[in-house]
């Protein structure tokens, strides 16, 4: 650790980074492990909408995630990188908190959507900060750590779950006793505050102070669209990282629903309280692959020199993957499913590499803005994604739908890759006129 970050101050801030990544990757998939238990207590087992249900809700929270990467990334130019991630944790754990006590559907769609917007800004605010701080020939080090630590987030939130009834005889103490879907979202809410207080040492970048004190524009979304150029590496950006959000939005988050049943997997050997939890498993196998992959993609990003190379290499993946997974999987074991999910997750685990290269293709005056919009926007295109999805899945079936949607995404990501700026080396000390 020393080697790369000799800076003690640079080496905390990436810790409390990756910290943070991991409390917020933990809050953002947690209601897609619980959607089924939570749903369940408030329409009753067996409700016919709970599927629909389901990704409405979902859609809720990456809306608030898509209005939150605007608020926060903006904010972040204008007022600090610091201030952003003190915000966005405060806002995302106590609605976490209230989520744990909220028993109806209307309440639980506008808690998910505040939960959003709070989710929006710790991963664009902690990778800016680290691309402007470290040099840049490690800075793909820094990221890469933040990013695979806290994919893992995802993976606790299912620890969690499934020792709901433990960690609820604790709580019991304190709430009465509570439901295991209850526990899980407390235990985001409370490791939010907690993580609150350990960022107070963080610091401000250097860079921002200088461009504080400039006269360029800051935190201009007007800048994105008023130079062709601009635009086109704003868009790339953007859909270089939508098959990540194909893969985890759809062909991960509906397997329970959706592709579990479609595939035929044999689930024979599950208990009726495994059953509940399909999705659950799917997600934590998912991202222990996107842990995989991050770290890989990192360190071959930093041997290549070269952050588009890797992306290719992943989106090939990615296609030869998500046609095995739809066409290949027919009567399936329930493990081998679980197995091929974290096939899925290491392929699309280029994320660190996605949200660096947003966050080094523009100056300091709106690099806030872009690395906080960016991954936000990726994570609001799951609606037009899942709608596409499920608008097709009627006449042609879901596993062509699943596929031609798959197809657009990832065709997309190639030619986005081609039009963004190879940034390897690039020196990030500029504005934006």
């Amino acid at each position: 650790m020393t080697a790369l970050f000799p800076d003690k101050r640079t080496a905390l801030l990436i810790t409390v980074a990756a910290l943070g990544y991991f409390v917020d990757i933990y809050d953002l998939v947690l209601f897609n492990v619980v959607k089924r238990e939570s749903l369940e207590f408030i329409l009753g087992a067996g409700d016919p909408r709970i599927k629909d249900v389901g990704i409405d809700l979902f859609n809720m929270q990456m809306l608030g995630m898509l209005v939150g990467g605007i608020l926060w990334g903006v904010w972040g130019d204008k007022k600090g990188r610091i201030t952003v991630l003190f915000g966005s944790i405060l806002l995302y754990s106590l609605a976490n908190i209230a989520n744990a006590f909220t028993f109806d559907i209307t309440s639980y769609a506008i808690v998910r959507f505040i939960a959003g917007v709070g989710l929006a800004g710790e991963l664009g605010a902690g990778i800016t900060l680290i691309t402007e701080s470290m040099p840049k020939g490690k800075r793909g080090y820094g990221t890469m750590v933040v990013v695979t630590f806290g994919a893992l987030g995802a993976v606790f939130a299912d620890e969690v779950v499934s020792r709901g009834k433990a960690l609820g005889a604790v709580f019991a103490h304190v709430t009465g006793p509570l439901m295991d879907w209850q526990v899980a979202y407390l235990m985001g809410g409370l490791m939010g505050l907690v993580l609150l207080v350990m960022r107070v040492g963080a610091f401000e970048s250097g860079m921002f102070h200088r461009m504080k004190e400039s006269t360029a524009r800051k935190g201009d979304l007007r800048m994105l669209f008023n130079d062709p150029d601009r635009l086109l590496r704003y868009l790339g950006c953007i859909l270089i990282g939508v098959p990540v959000w194909y893969v985890i939005g759809v062909l991960v988050n509906l397997s329970q629903d959706v592709f579990v049943p479609q595939l035929g997997i044999d689930t024979s050997m599950l208990s009726p309280e495994d059953l509940k939890r399909i999705n659950g498993k799917a997600i934590r196998y998912a991202y222990i692959g996107l842990s995989i992959g991050d770290l890989l993609s990192g360190i071959l990003s930093q041997v290549l020199r070269s952050r588009k190379k890797v992306i290719y290499g992943y989106l090939t993946a990615n296609l030869a993957l998500t046609l095995v997974f739809l066409y290949g999987m027919q009567g399936a074991s329930i493990h081998t499913y679980n197995w091929m999910c974290l096939a899925l997750g290491t392929a699309t685990g280029y994320w660190v590499i996605f949200v660096t290269v947003a966050s080094e293709q523009f100056g300091t005056n709106i690099r806030s803005t872009v690395a906080t919009t960016t991954p936000n926007f990726v994570r609001g295109a799951v609606l037009p994604v899942t709608n596409a999805f499920k608008f097709l899945a009627v006449p042609v079936g879901n596993l062509t739908s699943a596929l031609v949607v798959g197809l657009v995404c990832i065709g997309a990501a190639f030619w986005a890759t081609s039009r963004v700026h190879e940034t390897f080396h690039k020196d990030m000390d500029f504005v934006e006129e």
